[in-house]
């Protein structure tokens, strides 16, 4: 059954404490208890442009991140609300509530940074909140997403430069949504209306032409990060929510004290980001659940107070070594559950045990390979597989002694009165050693027919009766009827009879050792297949990742090369009409 979830409000993810970033137990005890897959949305930008707000109308709420109500910076790290999902049962929504980006108190853009990466890496939605409309102040104020280059990596290869490493970005980029708060603009090009998705379209074309090449790259670089980076951008503006003190009045303001359209906006974005946002998703379709959110912020937090850069690749593995040990774990618990449950020592055949084991063994090995990604080298899955057969060859001998004493004691049960009428000397008489014979012979039958003996059967009755040779020769050697030739026949009866027990003994043992063969190789071919499945999956997934990037490489080319044409055809239009202004001023002269 999934964990629910109880927070009354916000608390601290990751704090910021003079520049330093620690990842807060409290927060990561929370996460571990949640087992649901998680929505991750994080909200960023400047300081004091109402982040706060947005994030509570999203957890449906009217207080709980800080909104403040001056011009200093509340929220210091990252704080994280998590409350169950409106839309989507059994997932959770974490939101991440960030600290003002460009606070003048810190004095080092450093430290926001890093906030604006862990956003990046941690969300599935990633929110970038601004004032007014997407100008080149706007543009400049998110020199942020061109940093991401020097601040994260994708894969540890020591020869993976930037360039190559900013190339996979997309495959594991959170959504774009870019919110304009107090948007007091007209959404009309050419006096045609465009939804907020055309302008912030419009807004991300490449500028060209201005006369400095150097001038135009740094005027696009953030333009080119936004597009090539997130797979997919969303845009909402928002009308001022209402007027003068009552700003900082919005969490005791009622909706009806509010601007109509700004309520309505908000209601649209929340809609959105309740329909729309992923589950928090990692490399190989792998969907991230509380503990696995818990392990990437410890990672990425470690890595940065470390002074290296986060690196995705090293942070799935991080959290592969954690969940595939517990993935071993888990599927060592049901196989043990499973033999417990439902193993009855001793078993009647080999087979039967052989069976249950198998049985057992592909439970086990299916709930590990749903619980386990990215085994490098099949290492756990080795382990998983060397612990099964280590329990199955105890489980054999735990079979064989249990028959072994079941026999025993039930061949203790069935000869006791023979071994008592032995001591009062019923047999030791003329013909006694023929009546031995015949009572050893009934019961020996009664003991075959009762069931479940087990594996042990032969063998203990084998040790048994040769356990008794001496009593036998005993009463041979007194039975005065027998002349001394039907003795040595009698004797050389016993011993092919004990040879043929023996002959029986080492078919049946080699008989139970084909099986034994038989069946490890039918588990190893349904572990090959098992794996095959896997890897298969694990590479249609990755065949998929690489698609999807090549598909938004390609409409960014495509994108590209449209803006490209189109300013073309602008310059052969300017062209055009001062070539026709020249011919016409050269009438105008000639009249």
């Amino acid at each position: 059954m999934a964990s629910e979830v109880h927070m009354p409000g916000p608390v601290c993810l990751i704090e910021n404490v003079e520049g330093q970033l620690t990842a807060n137990q409290e927060a990561l005890g929370i996460l571990s208890a949640i087992e649901q897959p998680v929505v991750v949305v994080a909200i960023v930008g400047l300081y004091r442009t109402g982040k706060s707000y947005l994030m509570n109308k999203l957890a449906g709420k009217k207080t709980g991140f800080s909104l403040g109500s001056t011009v200093q910076s509340h929220t210091k790290g990252l704080w994280m609300w998590c409350v169950p999902h409106p839309q989507k049962s059994d997932h959770i929504l974490v939101l991440l509530d960030t600290e003002g980006l460009g606070d003048v108190e810190k004095g080092d853009n450093q430290n926001d940074c890093w906030i604006f990466a862990l956003a990046v890496l941690l969300s599935s939605t990633f929110v970038y909140n601004s004032m007014g409309a997407i100008n080149q102040q706007a543009m400049d104020q998110l020199h942020y997403v061109t940093e991401l280059t020097d601040r994260i990596r994708t894969r540890s290869s020591p020869d993976q430069d930037e360039v190559e490493d900013s190339d996979e970005f997309v495959n594991f980029f959170p959504d774009f949504v870019w919110t304009l708060r107090d948007f007091s603009l007209e959404l009309k090009v050419n006096g045609e209306p465009i939804s907020a998705d055309e302008y912030l379209e419009n807004s991300l074309k490449l500028i060209h032409n201005t006369g400095k090449k150097e001038k135009e790259q740094k005027l696009n670089l953030p333009r080119l990060c936004i597009q090539k980076f997130f797979p997919k951008k969303k845009c909402f503006v928002f009308e001022r929510p209402a007027h003068g003190k009552k700003l900082g009045q919005l969490e005791s303001l009622q909706e009806q004290d509010l601007d109509s359209d700004f309520v309505e906006q908000v209601a649209e974005f929340c809609s959105y980001v309740f329909s729309c946002s992923k589950v928090k998703t990692l490399s190989g379709g792998i969907k991230v659940n509380g503990p696995r959110l818990k392990s990437l912020v410890i990672t990425y937090v470690n890595t940065i107070s470390s002074g290296g850069l986060p690196c995705v690749e090293n942070a799935v593995l991080a959290l592969s070594q954690t969940e595939n040990a517990a993935a071993v774990q888990k599927a060592i618990a049901h196989y043990d559950q499973q033999m417990s449950q439902k193993l009855q020592l001793p078993t009647e055949t080999l087979q039967e045990l052989l069976d249950l084991h198998g049985a057992s063994e592909k439970e086990a090995t299916k709930i590990f390979t749903e619980n386990s990604f990215k085994d490098i080298d099949q290492v756990f899955q080795m382990e998983l597989r060397t612990k099964l057969e280590t329990k199955q060859e105890e489980f054999l001998k735990k079979n064989e002694q249990a028959s072994s004493d079941h026999c025993s004691a039930l061949l203790q049960g069935i000869f006791s009165p023979l071994e008592k009428d032995v001591k009062q000397g019923i047999y030791s008489k003329p013909g006694g050693y023929c009546l031995y014979i015949q009572k050893i012979e009934e019961l020996k039958k009664k003991y075959s027919e009762e069931p479940r003996k087990g594996v042990q059967a032969e063998e203990a009755l084998k040790q048994f009766l040769q356990s008794k040779e001496e009593v036998t020769n005993a009463i041979l050697h007194t039975d005065q009827v027998l002349t001394q030739k039907e003795k040595e026949m009698e004797a050389q009866r016993a011993k092919a009879e004990a040879a043929q027990a023996t002959a029986k003994l080492l078919e049946e043992r080699q008989r139970q050792s084909e099986q034994l063969m038989k069946d490890k190789e039918k588990r190893h071919q349904e572990h090959m297949k098992q794996l095959a499945e896997k890897m298969e999956r694990e590479q249609a997934q990755k065949r998929e990742e690489q698609q999807r990037a090549m598909e938004h490489q390609l409409q960014e080319q495509a994108r590209l090369l449209r803006e490209s044409f189109q300013q073309e055809i602008r310059r052969v239009e300017e062209e055009r009409m001062k070539l026709q202004q020249r011919k016409s001023k050269r009438k105008w002269y000639k009249l």
